[in-house]
């Protein structure tokens, strides 16, 4: 006969009063996710990942210790992608590209703003040699443009002249001192173009004589 106020065994399959049940391993929680095929699923000690956080893909590594994993929507960088700005130039190379962002001001505003978009974030010294140059290359560009305007006004009206005067000899005189006055701006860039480039190669810093500094 089996006495009805005995204590019962314990079920080990239940669990016990006051402790929550235990979760076999590899199963997952209440509200999380089950893996997608193929998909490794957490290891010990690794949190799962985060409600709207993707997953590692295939071959990824996963973040390091310490290491905040990629916000939403940005990509991770790429391997043997340059960080942005690209890696600081050597003294040379850095003496070197501000040498030719003057010298390239014989062939007007390009080099020199070509120079000044690519390599500013990665010398000291071709920035600063290189936004001089730009900003000479711009004020000399305005310089050419109103003397073109003005040499063309002062070459109409005094050709006029000459001819109301009946003065036929004289109009191709003036026509070629007003081609020649024309290339004077011209002329002048070139002359200092070079010896902006001269000097920075020497290791100096140069400043054109009348420049206006558009970019700061």
């Amino acid at each position: 006969m089996t006495d009805p106020n005995a204590p019962q065994p314990a079920d080990p399959n239940q669990p016990s009063q006051g402790q929550p049940a235990q979760t076999p391993p590899g199963q997952p929680q209440y509200g999380q996710q089950p893996p997608e095929y193929g998909q490794q699923p957490p290891q010990y000690g690794q949190q799962p990942p985060q409600y709207g956080q993707q997953p590692p893909q295939y071959g990824q590594q996963p973040p390091q210790y310490g290491q905040q994993p990629p916000q939403y929507g940005q990509q991770p960088p790429q391997y043997g992608q340059q960080p942005s700005g690209g890696a600081p130039l050597s003294p040379e190379d850095d003496k070197m590209w501000a040498m030719w962002s003057h010298f390239g001001g014989v062939l007007s505003i390009l080099p020199s703003l070509i120079i000044f978009l690519v390599l500013k974030d990665r010398g000291p010294f071709v920035r600063q040699e290189s936004k001089e140059a730009l900003n000479w290359q711009i004020t000399i560009l305005i310089v050419i443009i109103g003397w073109s305007i003005l040499m063309g006004i002062l070459a109409a009206v005094l050709v006029g002249s000459l001819i109301a005067g009946g003065s036929y000899t004289m109009i191709g005189t003036m026509s070629g001192l007003f081609t020649l006055l024309g290339w004077l701006p011209y002329i002048l860039n070139i002359v200092f173009s070079i010896i902006g480039g001269v000097k920075v190669k020497g290791g100096q810093p140069y400043r054109y004589p009348i420049n206006f500094r558009f970019i700061k």
